[in-house]
């Protein structure tokens, strides 16, 4: 007699995005989305806001999810992991609204985070980005209920009453009055969480600062990557905060943006501020941990608000260990060292 057949597990949604972008550029004449890709990186590095979306057809957009939606939702996820980790034990947002969300990469990052479903928003201003991120959606169960509305990111922006607001690289286009405005919304509109995620570079990094500063002023505490709701100890003009998250890539990736290698890192800058209270590390990673002969230096901003540097050696015995595999970014001590 055979063995029964066991159902196949459902694919993660990290899967299933992947599998859902493998097939986005066909029939796209790869000089046609090497070009838009171009335009892009140029409009998504260059220091002037818009108020126009940078999507403007359905090339642009295929070029855009193919050459940022892994490096988008790799590093939402990082930043809702971290969230994740300071909440209460169970916690999960019962809803969710994604702005600027263009074509949903933050949306796929919640349901790879937290399971089950829970009703959706994403508002963008770019229609032909709304029309992609709904129909990629519709290969994600978890997503498939998703409201793909239209809405300008601005001081006009109006946000129905949420658990999580996310706000992923979309500050950067924004004039300072349309920065602050959405800052504004989207604290008046969570009910539990708002986090947001920016480039990891010192622009970046400055943009994160003033909307902590919001939030805090909101009544918000800082769940992530702060170890405190305190100022940041960087001096200003020193130096930045950021992260890195690895992303994998496909060999449609690799054509559209170029090289060989199989993944990139994505350096980005985020601020995770909740309403309940949260429980955040003793301290945190800031840099990539530096392994020498017998001992680990690890880079921490503390709850003392303050950055230190500490040496980890063999005689620390599982600390060690532990230390030879921290990364970037990670919680330290682990929970189980604490």
């Amino acid at each position: 007699m055979n063995a029964p057949i066991s159902p196949a597990s459902p694919a993660s949604p990290a899967d299933t995005l992947r599998t859902a972008l493998a097939g986005l550029l066909d029939g796209l004449p790869p000089k046609q989305a090497a070009q838009a890709v171009d335009r892009l990186i140029a409009n998504y590095r260059g220091r002037t806001p818009t108020d126009a979306p940078i999507l403007r057809d359905r090339a642009d957009v295929a070029a855009y999810a193919a050459y940022r939606m892994p490096a988008t939702f790799e590093a939402v996820r990082s930043a809702l992991d971290a969230l994740a980790d300071a909440a209460p034990e169970g916690w999960a947002p019962g809803s969710h609204v994604d702005v600027g969300g263009g074509t949903g990469a933050a949306t796929w990052a919640v349901a790879s985070t937290w399971p089950g479903e829970r009703p959706v928003t994403v508002l963008d201003w770019a229609e032909p980005a709304l029309a992609l991120g709904r129909e990629l959606a519709g290969a994600e169960p978890r997503l498939k209920a998703a409201r793909w509305q239209r809405s300008r990111i601005g001081a006009s922006l109006a946000i129905e009453s949420t658990d999580l607001v996310t706000v992923s690289y979309v500050l950067g286009e924004l004039t300072d009055a349309d920065r602050a405005s959405v800052v504004e919304a989207a604290a008046g509109a969570a009910t539990q969480a708002v986090v947001i995620i920016e480039p990891g570079t010192p622009d970046g990094y400055t943009r994160i600062m003033e909307a902590r500063e919001r939030l805090i002023a909101a009544g918000y505490r800082i769940a992530a990557p702060c170890p405190h709701s305190a100022a940041c100890p960087i001096e200003p003009g020193t130096d930045w905060c950021h992260f890195s998250a690895r992303v994998s890539r496909s060999s449609l990736h690799r054509q559209v943006k170029g090289g060989s290698l199989a993944y990139e890192d994505e350096k980005f800058s985020y601020v995770a501020a909740v309403r309940f209270d949260p429980a955040p590390p003793p301290s945190r990673v800031v840099r990539r941990p530096q392994i020498r002969k017998g001992q680990v230096l690890l880079d921490l901003c503390g709850a003392e608000e303050e950055l230190r540097r500490e040496t980890v050696t063999k005689r620390h015995g599982p600390l060690y260990r532990a230390a030879r595999d921290a990364d970037w970014g990670d919680a330290w001590p682990p929970r189980s060292e604490e």
